[in-house]
């Protein structure tokens, strides 16, 4: 990419044997192609994409803690003369702690597939960097 265009993680591009801005930018719009074309990878579709990563059954964390939080309750709640009480306060609680655990879930994979992206991008631009030097740029 020429100074005008440089995005976050670009390689930066100089015409090291003399070639006009003209030839560059014709060179730049050739490696392109040639690198979405090899790598299958085209960062301006990836750019406009949201970052969405999988999504987890609704409820699921939320319900299996509810469930171990009515066990836990009804059994102290048990102990203490009132199983009905405790397993209600208890699948609360555990509703809450399900929530939370599905969030921190939501979170890691937000970041997992942020990762993945970027991955992609530094391929294509590796590939975009191999067809530049290949015709007597120097790439950083």
């Amino acid at each position: 990419m020429s100074s005008s265009s440089v995005l976050a993680g670009a390689p930066v591009i100089y015409p090291a044997k003399g070639q006009s801005p003209d030839q560059q930018a014709k060179d730049e719009g050739e490696c392109h192609v040639w690198s979405k074309q090899t790598t299958g990878i085209d960062p301006a579709a990836l750019a406009t994409q949201p970052i969405q990563p999988a999504q987890p059954a609704p409820g699921g964390q939320r319900a299996r803690g509810a469930a171990r939080g009515a066990a836990g309750g009804a059994a102290i709640g048990a102990i203490a003369g009132d199983a009905g009480e405790g397993a209600a306060i208890g699948a609360a609680a555990g509703t809450m702690k399900g929530g939370q655990q599905a969030r921190m879930q939501q979170a890691a994979a937000g970041k997992q597939a942020a990762a993945q992206r970027e991955g992609q991008i530094d391929t294509y631009y590796r590939a975009l960097a191999a067809c530049m030097t290949g015709r007597g740029y120097s790439v950083q």
